[in-house]
């Protein structure tokens, strides 16, 4: 089941949830600040023990002083016009986090809008690429959850899942 809600990730009860991070995995702006602040400082402590990580790769980390029992760190693309593969990058965002969590028996993953904030990707094609992979996966989660922001990406979401269907 795939679900859009309006909030915030780090109050979600979700097996794992994914952190929209910067390559080096020890925290940043946005969503990668806000779920480093909420996981508390062992995060960052274990954040640098994992050696980074690739953009449209994912790792994985215990969510700490989270509801999420897991973190999925993945790594969206910078827009640059969307001729340097970012549309591939960030498909391989979302389809390696689920495959990562699937890996460690996580049955509900939440996410974040990947790659919308500062790195600029333009957010009804974002969502599109996100939703795909969601549908492919959805039969091997008991709950896929659309986290967002604002309500204007909600509602986004929400009419790019019914279009989905």
């Amino acid at each position: 089941m795939i679900e859009v809600l309006q909030g915030d990730i780090v109050c979600l009860e979700v097996d794992a949830i994914v952190n929209a991070a910067n390559n080096s995995l020890l925290g940043g702006g946005g969503v990668d600040g806000a779920i480093h602040r909420a996981a508390g400082p062992r995060l960052r402590e274990y954040s640098s023990r994992l050696g980074g990580c690739p953009t449209g790769g994912a790792k994985i980390s215990p969510g700490f002083d989270l509801l999420a029992q897991f973190i999925v760190h993945t790594v969206g693309p910078v827009w640059h016009g969307g001729n340097r593969g970012e549309p591939q990058l960030l498909d391989s965002c979302y389809r390696s986090s689920m495959q990562l969590a699937l890996e460690n028996e996580a049955r509900s993953i939440a996410f974040p809008s990947v790659s919308t904030g500062a790195y600029r990707y333009p957010r009804s094609d974002a969502a599109t690429i996100a939703i795909a992979a969601m549908r492919d996966y959805e039969a091997c989660f008991e709950r896929i959850v659309c986290c967002c922001f604002s309500a204007a990406d909600a509602e986004l979401y929400r009419e790019l899942l019914e279009a989905s269907k």
